[in-house]
């Protein structure tokens, strides 16, 4: 499961123990460090003198950069596994899917970082087959020395969640046994949630995912706890903004061209939704995880770094 290791936290109270031994005091020790979150804009050229896929690139490096860059995440020899969305039979340009560019830098900042192995996939609801050759995802994967995994449905294996609505749910072993997930989503709007942004993207690593349909915002809550997320990246290059999730006339798709990046999975959640239009505190997933201490609604009172990237 990827969790804040010992040797993480040591390394981390190593860090902030010698800021306060200097005198500098615990307010210098915390602006010292990387933002908690940052929001890339892209302030450069649009249409055919910007393509969408170079745009993606530097966007996602430097939203990784301004949090302190993957070497705060992947140590060298890990294992890690790029959570995006690929749950749809569609296109890059319909937005229904993380866009395959974004995913791509990911992986290929990971490797640069050092880790053995950095695999890609998801529990799509459409074929597999179909949706993760037709969004790009696995092509643009491979190219940047990816394993894209199918899910083997037999290989799931039941977990206890633990949660207050979740107890148990089969769940992708390749997940658990990861070093680090790297949670890649869309951000889209959705019938029955209002909008998928990060929290809601955990139902790709499980199977038997009519359990969720109890109770949305507390199963969606209990998945998110389970998997303890460190990193999050929410792909708003393309925003679907009506016809959810799966998307239908391209008059539906916004082009937002932004990507944000950081640790705590509600702030980045209640951006995705102010984005899309909503009040933080009316969409029931954001106020789940909120509530259950899961991170803060108010994103702006985190360290948050805002750039315009060209």
């Amino acid at each position: 499961m990827s969790s804040l290791t010992r040797r993480d936290f040591l390394h981390q109270t190593a860090i902030t123990a010698g800021a306060l031994s200097m005198g500098w005091g615990a307010s210098f020790a915390q602006e010292a460090g990387p933002a908690d979150m940052a929001i890339a804009r892209w302030a450069g050229a649009t249409g055919a003198e910007a393509p969408l896929a170079d745009m993606a690139v530097k966007l996602t490096e430097q939203a990784i950069a301004a949090i302190g860059g993957i070497g705060r995440f992947v140590r060298r020899g890990d294992v890690v596994w790029v959570k995006p969305n690929i749950a749809w039979d569609r296109t890059p340009e319909q937005a229904a899917n993380t866009n395959p560019d974004v995913v791509k830098t990911l992986v290929r900042l990971c490797l640069e970082a050092g880790a053995k192995t950095v695999k890609v996939g998801d529990n799509p609801c459409d074929r597999a087959e179909s949706t993760y050759v037709k969004s790009g995802i696995a092509a643009a994967a491979r190219e940047a020395g990816a394993e894209v995994e199918f899910l083997d449905r037999s290989r799931f294996r039941t977990v206890a969640v633990g949660g207050d609505r979740l107890k148990e749910i089969p769940i992708y072993p390749g997940f658990l046994d990861a070093d680090l997930v790297i949670n890649v989503p869309v951000a889209k709007h959705h019938r029955a949630t209002t909008v998928t942004l990060c929290m809601k993207n955990y139902m790709g690593v499980v199977e038997e995912r009519r359990k969720f349909h109890q109770d949305l915002p507390a199963t969606i809550r209990d998945i998110t706890a389970y998997m303890k997320p460190r990193l999050c990246v929410l792909d708003a290059l393309r925003v679907l903004t009506g016809n959810g999730p799966t998307g239908g006339d391209l008059a539906d798709v916004k082009a937002a061209n932004l990507i944000a990046a950081g640790v705590d999975i509600v702030a980045l959640d209640a951006f995705g939704s102010e984005l899309l239009g909503h009040k933080p505190e009316d969409i029931g997933t954001v106020k789940a995880g909120f509530d259950a201490g899961l991170g803060r609604m108010d994103y702006r009172s985190l360290a948050l770094k805002e750039l315009e990237v060209v």
